[in-house]
């Protein structure tokens, strides 16, 4: 039987350690850190934040995982986010899974689900 996206990504904990390391990475990436340091002063939100990140890839990913969080566009809603921001933000998330260890097409399949999701993010 084949593997779900969410036991390829490691599961609960595979995802939260994803998620720690993907925040970490925007923080320190100058073409989206301004978005995300501020919660280095804030780790309540911090938490909440990843929280809401840990479910909705766990949810997505074929987890058991209910995500409760605000859609796509509402939580980006206002932000006005570029297309440079979009693509900083995903070479992230590609760089921290291959510092994982996770299997090229399962990175694939992930860049897949983080393009769909595109047009719900840019610009809104």
């Amino acid at each position: 039987m084949e593997k779900t996206l969410y036991q390829r990504l490691g599961a609960k904990s595979g995802i939260a350690a994803l998620v720690d390391d993907v925040i970490e990475a925007h923080m320190k990436n100058p073409v989206i850190s301004a978005r995300f340091l501020p919660y280095r002063e804030m780790p309540q939100e911090m938490d909440n934040a990843k929280g809401h990140l840990c479910d909705f890839f766990g949810a997505g990913s074929g987890g058991p995982e209910d995500y409760t969080g605000r859609s796509m566009p509402e939580a980006h809603r206002g932000m006005n986010i570029g297309d440079d921001e979009y693509m900083a933000a995903i070479d992230d998330i590609m760089a921290t899974l291959e510092a994982h260890g996770i299997d090229e097409q399962t990175r694939k399949d992930v860049l897949m689900i983080t393009y769909s999701l595109k047009a719900e993010i840019v610009r809104q």
